[in-house]
């Protein structure tokens, strides 16, 4: 190695220190303000080039001022990168934080393009599932349209990056992600030490016709964060499976997202299931757990404080 790429590798090794140094130095609570991030407030110059998640290169020639979420976990980042004021529209779905329920609403699955074009928005905030001729209708009317398709923790971070690049808020997503990486660590060293032959098995029903997820999902990864074995980890998707498999999979702890675990308890032929015996059937809130977004460290630890209460000093 030369003398001078020797240099440039001290160079790279000391400033990923001092990255990881500050992220580790991320405080909690109300104090986010202290982190030493190098990015300065208003850091974006105009106009900037996008890369948005579906691999659209999207121009935002100034400063937005008027923004439309078409996704609720669009809407949750935008909130917590500061843009409440800028927001001017979202969909009937959201509900969090409170404010956005008296905002114009834009359609639900369905958007109402009419409804977003009223609005004159000068960005708008979409996702992988929205209605792709919708978007297309749009971004011909000359708005700017960022899709944002999480399918992982490093997405999330990527999803706020962008949205942050987008909308002059680079600092305050350097603050947002060093605080949900800490609430990842957080987690992370209360669970890491559970030996693998002691890490509960889970299955997580969707709906009562149990559909379930797969190793290649979203929440596959919340699951295994929080310290557990997703029994349905060897299929793909969101498959459905026999109430046989489940039976055969003898899961110690099964994860209801919607709301119901009495017929669960009381399903007819898993009594010799252990999350049945044990009493070990949960509900987590979808919202916190099915929402790529700021909260979904919330829903990781509410798993695993199901999954090892003594853990984290609790009782179940």
């Amino acid at each position: 190695m030369s003398v001078k790429w020797k240099k440039r590798w001290g160079l790279l090794c000391l400033s990923l220190l001092l990255v990881i140094g500050a992220v580790g130095c991320a405080p909690s609570g109300g104090t986010e303000g202290r982190l030493n991030t190098p990015v300065k407030p208003a850091a974006v110059k105009y106009p900037v080039e996008v890369t948005d998640q579906a691999g659209n290169k999207v121009t935002i020639k100034q400063e937005p001022k008027r923004i439309v979420s078409l996704m609720p976990s669009n809407t949750e980042i935008a909130y917590a990168l500061g843009l409440d004021q800028k927001m001017v529209g979202v969909t009937t779905n959201d509900d969090y934080p409170a404010a956005v329920k008296k905002l114009p609403k834009v359609g639900d699955f369905k958007i109402n393009v009419e409804k977003v074009v009223s609005l004159k928005p000068d960005l708008v905030l979409a996702n992988g599932a929205n209605d792709k001729a919708t978007l297309e209708q749009l971004k011909k009317l000359g708005i700017p349209v960022l899709v944002l398709d999480a399918k992982s923790f490093k997405d999330i971070y990527r999803s706020i990056a962008i949205i942050a690049t987008a909308t002059n808020t680079a600092r305050e997503a350097d603050l947002l992600i060093a605080k949900m990486q800490k609430e990842h660590r957080d987690i992370y060293a209360k669970v890491v030490n559970v030996p693998k032959d002691q890490r509960v098995k889970v299955f997580v029903e969707l709906d009562p016709t149990l559909y379930t997820v797969g190793g290649d999902t979203f929440m596959n990864e919340l699951v295994t964060t929080a310290g557990g074995v997703n029994v349905a980890a060897g299929l793909k998707g969101w498959p459905q499976v026999s109430a046989e498999q489940v039976v055969k999979w003898n899961p110690d702890i099964i994860i209801s997202s919607y709301g119901s675990t009495d017929q669960i308890l009381k399903r007819q032929g898993w009594s010799t299931v252990n999350a049945i015996k044990g009493k070990r059937v949960y509900v987590v809130d979808p919202n916190l757990t099915n929402r790529p977004g700021p909260r979904i460290f919330q829903g990781v630890k509410e798993m695993a404080e199901q999954f090892y209460p003594e853990r984290f000093g609790e009782q179940k």
